[in-house]
């Protein structure tokens, strides 16, 4: 899930490491000769040539404030995975994670809750940097009471429209599910045969926004989600609306659930985006900062929330550096992520990447694009992707059962994949 959520960091690919078996695997590590080390592992971001990569050397300039803090060397082992048929970075991650084999970990909300649940991630709650956060990273990434995971940004997931072709048609920015269908019908009328560009990794968020619209914005969040965890209220209850939307986009044809399946995020769609042949994707608000992404785009672009019954819905969710608990350079590895996660380097890494910080000490300012999603969370109008709080994980599970939506599964047998969910979460 690399590209799924995370955000990359600069690696200088040196030399390609094979298997336990021998075998070739999609690993890159550079190293240098020095008495202090540190392993980070984390995904390589796929990057055109001759492009700049403003994730990667945001976090570039953090990791070598540490370096040159501390006097130690940050040595990078990275994958990527190449195409649908490969081991996701989750995949290799668990692997590498339950094998003590690197120091710190760049971990997706899914693999994060896994790892802290099997007690193999450290508590980070004191370090200096954790006394900044902002409580909803505390919430996303607090496990059996142990801080297990910071972010380097809060990201931001929301539908990058053209509103060069919105215009076009006479088509006001959609608020609700009813006002999305509809700008897809006259889109597909007008001989756009695809509207929503899609891919295997972020359908879930039309799905999440309209299934915890209520819960994170009707004032009785932490009942409803102890409801939840009880028993007393049903997973699939909340999901249901969500799934049922998504699988009539996919009747229609405003999605192509076929090539979704197959497709990685961003490759998948962001040709047909950019050249004006479709005219909403789903990105993350880096993406929207990025050139590898959709940073330069021919048309007036905006970046707004999904369409819920409470209007535009922003979904934020958190990738988290973690230490490993048995990690080998320990003592250096918590300093490092303390440096890293600092005021001082969240705010480079902020204005390099223009992002939404963890630490409630800095601010930015947003890119114009940006502006329409910025403002509802700003007013504290947003769906949690992954909450530790709840005891069914979040952003992992819906996507992979999106892609049996996707494989042509009926939204009842969705909804009975949740159903089991819970109940093996109730029997723990």
């Amino acid at each position: 899930m690399a590209v799924a959520c995370l955000t990359g960091v600069a690696i200088t690919a040196i030399a390609a490491c094979g298997g336990k078996d021998g075998s070739s695997v999609n690993l890159i590590t550079t190293e240098e000769s020095n008495d202090r080390i540190v392993n980070l592992f984390s995904p390589m971001e796929k990057t055109e040539a001759n492009v700049e990569n403003v994730a990667r050397s945001a976090a570039d300039k953090t990791i070598m404030l540490a370096e040159e803090k501390l006097g130690v060397r940050v040595w990078y082992v990275t994958y990527t995975a190449e195409d649908h048929q490969d081991k996701t970075y989750d995949d290799v991650t668990l692997d590498r994670a339950r094998n003590d084999m690197d120091d710190i970990y760049l971990l997706n909300p899914d693999t994060l809750r896994v790892l802290g649940e099997e007690g193999k991630l450290k508590d980070l709650s004191e370090l200096d940097s954790a006394k900044n956060l902002r409580d909803v990273v505390k919430a996303a990434n607090v496990i059996d009471g142990k801080l297990v995971a910071i972010p380097q940004e809060v990201v931001a997931y929301g539908l990058f429209i053209n509103k060069d072709m919105f215009d076009q048609y006479h088509l006001a920015l959609p608020e609700t599910p009813e006002d999305f269908l509809e700008c897809c019908r006259v889109f597909q009328e007008n001989g756009i045969e695809t509207p929503v560009g899609a891919n295997r990794w972020w359908l879930e968020t039309f799905v999440l926004t309209q299934a915890y619209a209520d819960l994170y914005n009707g004032g009785n969040t932490e009942a409803e989600i102890a409801a939840l965890n009880s028993g007393e209220s049903k997973y699939s209850d909340y999901m249901r609306p969500g799934f049922a939307f998504l699988k009539e986009l996919i009747d229609k044809g405003y999605v192509d659930a076929e090539k979704a399946l197959v497709s990685e995020a961003i490759e998948g769609e962001g040709a047909d985006f950019l050249a004006q042949k479709t005219p909403i994707v789903i990105a993350y608000w880096g993406a929207a900062n990025t050139d590898t992404a959709y940073g330069n785009p021919d048309f007036e672009m905006q970046v707004i929330g999904f369409p819920t019954k409470r209007g535009q819905m922003p979904i934020m969710t958190m990738t988290g550096f973690g230490v490993g608990i048995n990690a080998e350079h320990e003592e250096d590895a918590m300093d490092v992520l303390d440096v890293m996660l600092s005021d001082e380097a969240l705010l480079t890494y902020a204005e390099t990447n223009r992002v939404i910080s963890p630490s409630k000490n800095v601010e930015v300012e947003c890119i114009p694009a940006l502006k329409p999603l910025n403002d509802r969370i700003q007013e504290n109008v947003y769906v949690l992707g992954s909450n530790a709080g709840m005891n069914v994980e979040q952003w992992g599970n819906t996507c992979l059962i999106v892609r049996d939506l996707l494989g042509g599964a009926t939204v009842d047998e969705c909804m009975a994949k949740f159903d089991k969910l819970q109940e093996e979460a109730l029997s723990k």
